[in-house]
């Protein structure tokens, strides 16, 4: 014990000058103060402090000159559409800008990230113009290596059609457990401004056993599979219609197969341009939907049709102020409208003073539609292994929290110095 204390007033002593071998930033009044508000992927903040030195990052908005709020869409492609808002505060207040990134499908994460950071200095450089920092900042140029005119870029022998598939298994084992996994994914999409394709299937089976004694051992398999399919027509800003076809195999849900098809009309109340801000949309469906059971059910069927219509309603709002977003379903079927579900969730995250953020999360779902419950009761072993549905009339969840930071406003350092590995297995 007393060695370790030893070494711990040793290194208390060293903290100092170790800290000061750090870069220097430019913390004073003669930088840019930055606050960024990113929920986006490929968000690095440490490699955006790596980056981009000349401005000062701070913690909380209150401090900031500038907020940089980022937010993100996948594209059609596969790639991902960002959007950087830049809020002037204290001396720019009433002024912005607005700045898109675009990354490509087959950019690796390191290039993402770079072109977001490049993006990102580049609406900085206005700002910081007019700050003590600007006689020390150089405009470079990279020229492209090879020129692409403008015909070959729209020349796309796959008319836009993005295909995708992947695979992958696990196997684990302790003395007693034993178990493996395999998943498969295929997609095919199209995306363009008027019109959206897109198809999406997967499949999973698992094994898992347990032995109790030498005699006895528990075998727990499941296996499931999907396909969906939507199409969507674009009208205007506001206004869309399409349609979707979904077909599922679930051991747990006794469904050996299923399907539906039916038509679709959604309204955004915002135009669809500013969905990656805000969005509130109503969708509105009618479908006919057919189940071929695994086991008989509660009310003695093994095949059925039936048609159903459902509206959803979703939100999803983010400013600096904060951020929520949830939404509401409701589904009913027509041959007896006492059968029905409604599925409700949502988050919100607000900022209530410098430095203090409260969240709270959360989802309910009232389930009156359990037709497909087989009739023969449940053993412990699938109760406790959730190899089969019970009967529910209700599934809930919620969680809240708060954070307070508080301390120095400046964020500019980076350390990496016992940080861990980046990259492990989980």
């Amino acid at each position: 014990m007393r060695l370790f204390l030893t070494a711990l007033a040793v290194l208390l002593h060293f903290a100092g000058p170790l800290e000061a071998q750090e870069p220097a930033t430019p913390e004073s009044s003669d930088a840019l103060l930055v606050f960024l508000d990113c929920n986006a992927p490929y968000c690095d903040f440490s490699h955006f402090r790596r980056e981009i030195t000349w401005v000062n990052w701070v913690r909380d908005r209150q401090d900031a000159d500038i907020h940089l709020l980022v937010t993100a869409q996948v594209t059609g492609g596969g790639g991902w559409d960002f959007t950087l808002d830049y809020i002037g505060l204290r001396t720019f207040a009433g002024q912005g800008d607005t700045l898109r990134y675009v990354s490509d499908p087959n950019d690796s994460d390191a290039e993402v990230r770079d072109g977001l950071t490049g993006t990102l200095a580049l609406g900085l450089v206005r700002y910081a113009a007019s700050t003590g920092v600007a006689p020390q900042l150089r405009i470079a140029f990279q020229a492209p290596a090879v020129q692409v005119s403008q015909d070959a870029q729209q020349d796309d022998p796959w008319n836009l059609w993005v295909f995708r598939v992947s695979a992958n298994g696990s196997l684990d084992a302790e003395l007693q457990e034993r178990g493996w996994s395999f998943r498969g994914n295929a997609s095919a999409n199209r995306t363009s401004d008027a019109f959206k394709f897109d198809w999406r299937a997967s499949f999973r089976t698992s094994r898992d056993e347990f032995d109790f004694s030498e005699d006895s051992t528990v075998v727990n398999t499941t296996e499931n599979w999907g396909s969906d399919l939507l199409m969507v027509w674009s009208l205007d800003d506001h206004w869309s219609i399409g349609g979707t076809a979904e077909m599922d195999h679930s051991t747990r849900n006794n469904n050996d197969l299923s399907g539906s098809i039916g038509p679709a009309i959604e309204y955004n109340i915002f135009p669809y341009d500013e969905s990656t801000r805000r969005s509130i949309t109503f969708r509105y469906s009618a479908e006919v939907a057919a189940f071929n059971y695994e086991l008989i059910t509660v009310e003695g069927k093994t095949t059925e049709v039936l048609p159903r219509h459902s509206l959803e309603i979703s939100v999803g709002i983010q400013q600096p102020w904060g951020q929520v977003g949830g939404g509401v379903t409701g589904i009913q079927y027509l041959h007896d409208l006492t059968v029905h579900r409604i599925s409700t969730g949502g988050f919100l995250e607000l900022r209530i003073f410098r430095g203090f953020n409260f969240n709270v999360n959360g989802s309910f779902d009232r389930i009156k539609d359990q037709f497909f419950l087989p009739a023969a009761g449940l053993s412990p072993e699938e109760i406790l292994l959730r190899r089969r549905q019970r009967e529910t009339d209700f599934r809930y969840r919620i969680s809240m929290g708060f954070s307070y930071r508080f301390g120095s406003r400046f964020a500019n350092i980076v350390n990496p110095r016992f940080g861990g590995g980046r990259f492990f297995f989980r």
